[in-house]
Parts: C-alpha cells; structure tokens; sequence
C-alpha cells in the first residue's frame, strides 16, 4: 500500500522558512529598543540629561552671545550633539562590558545567528533611541524657549548628514571603547570621564571661542567638536560662521573629520572586539 504525501501549503512553507537577514536585524533592533526601555535608568539619563541641562542653561543665560544669537539658540546644538553621543557612545561603551561579562556575547557567538546581526540591533536601538531624544529636545526648546528651527531644507539636510556621521563615529567608537572594560562595573568608569571632558572641552557647556586655544585644538582631535560645529551651521545665521576658530562652519572640514572618525571606529572594532572576558579565554 502506498501512501501520498500533500504538498505543503504556501502558509506551512512560510512558517518553516528560516527569516531574512533583514528581518532577523530588526527582530534584534525591536529586542535592544525593549531592553533600553526596561532599563529606566539608562531612559531618564539619556532621555532627560539634555533636556534638564538645557531647561539650567536658558533659565540662567539670558541676552546674546553676540550677532544676535540667543544663548538657548547656541546650546542647543551642543544638548543635540551630546545627546546623539551619550545614545551611541556613552550607552554602548558602558553596556557592552556588562553583557559580555554576563555571558550574553558569548552565548550569541555560540549561536547560528550571523554576528553582524548583533551589531545591526545596537545600530537600530541607536537611531530610534537618538530620534526619539532629539525631537523631544526640539519639542521642549521650541515650546519652552521659542527656539527657531532651521528654516531651509538644505539647513535640515546639513542637520541630517552631521548626525548621521557622528553618530555612525561615535557608535563604533562606543563598541571599540567597551573593550577597555575589564569587568561590568568598570565600564562606566572608562567611558564616563571621557564623555565628560570631551563634553567640556568641545563647546557644549560653553561658547567654543572661549575656551583656550589648546584645549581647542585638544577637541578637534575628537568628533564632539566638530559635530557641535556643523550643528551650529543649522541652526546659527551663516553670519556667525565668521566667528568660529576657522572663519567659517567648515562643512567640508566637518564631513572629513567626522568620516575620518567613522574609518577609525571601524578599524578599531574590527581589530579589538571581543565576545567573551578575559578570564573566558
């Protein structure tokens, strides 16, 4: 006696097919997204520490800083671009360590799962994340300091192409940072002091021009600096160019350092990433 087997349905064959790449690194974006949001302290340190320190710098400084520019209008290039690197940067350089010091890398590398897939849901996490920041820092500095936005599409696509850039250089440079980390408890001391000086010394808390010139010239070694640079290029009037170190926003300098940096941060994932601890082997 002879049996026939019933070809399988077109729904039976889908729910055998394994998943795409493109939806296996958005299953780990959606994955990263969630454990950020479960984790509240990261969410009010993130989410808030620009917006607090925005709400401190326009309720203490009042007037210009010359040209006519208000002091809100000029820090808040400096609250976005240490937002978009405390996303990236700072979260991923004081996270990883903790994941790799729990096991959670090297249980990934054990599994089927491409590797890059990994590093794809960090990447998402960090856009969605460095998004949603922003616009709710917009939002605020808009409703609370009649902030004025850029009034120009190419000034937007200035303001895309910088943040896109830094956050892409400083994402690297958070993963290729974590592995400095010794211990889960030792990221934060690695990464933390570097956030902050570059913070100082980059034109955040201050109007650049006031700094010394070698703790200028220190900052231009970084991305920070030129990120609080090309922001400033959207949202100051092109006649504040003239006051910048170079006479100008430098655009073209901005893009080259800032994707220098991407090179870099690459280069160092690449050669100094590790999965597993120390003491793993």
């Amino acid at each position: 006696m002879t049996t026939t087997t019933k070809p399988a349905t077109p729904v039976a064959a889908a729910r055998g097919r394994r998943p795409g790449a493109g939806a296996l690194a958005l299953r780990q974006g959606r994955l990263e997204i969630t454990q950020f949001l479960r984790s509240r302290e990261s969410v009010v340190f993130t989410m808030g520490f620009p917006i607090i320190m925005i709400v401190i710098f326009a309720s203490i400084f009042h007037g210009t800083i010359g040209g006519g520019v208000k002091f809100t209008q000029y820090f808040i290039t400096g609250m976005i671009a240490t937002g978009l690197m405390t996303v990236s940067f700072q979260n991923l350089g004081i996270w990883i360590p903790v994941e790799r010091d729990r096991g959670v890398l090297k249980r990934y590398r054990g599994t089927p799962m491409p590797k890059w897939v990994w590093f794809a849901g960090k990447v998402l996490m960090v856009v969605v994340i460095g998004i949603a920041e922003t616009a709710l820092l917009l939002a605020v500095a808009v409703a609370l300091f009649d902030l004025d936005l850029p009034g120009t599409a190419g000034k937007w696509f200035t303001f895309g192409w910088v943040a896109v850039l830094g956050v892409t250089a400083c994402t690297l440079g958070g993963i290729a940072i974590s592995s400095l980390a010794r211990s889960a408890r030792s990221g934060s001391a690695v990464v933390t002091p570097v956030a902050l000086v570059l913070q100082f010394i980059s034109g955040v808390f201050f109007v650049f021009t006031d700094l010394p010139t070698w703790m200028q010239q220190v900052a231009a070694l970084f991305p920070l600096k030129w990120m609080c640079q090309g922001l400033r290029a959207v949202f100051l009037p092109e006649s504040f160019g003239a006051q910048e170190p170079g006479g100008s926003f430098e655009l073209g300098r901005v893009a080259l350092v800032l994707g220098l940096w991407c090179v870099i941060g690459l280069v160092l994932c690449l050669t100094t990433f590790r999965w597993t601890t120390k003491r793993d082997g």
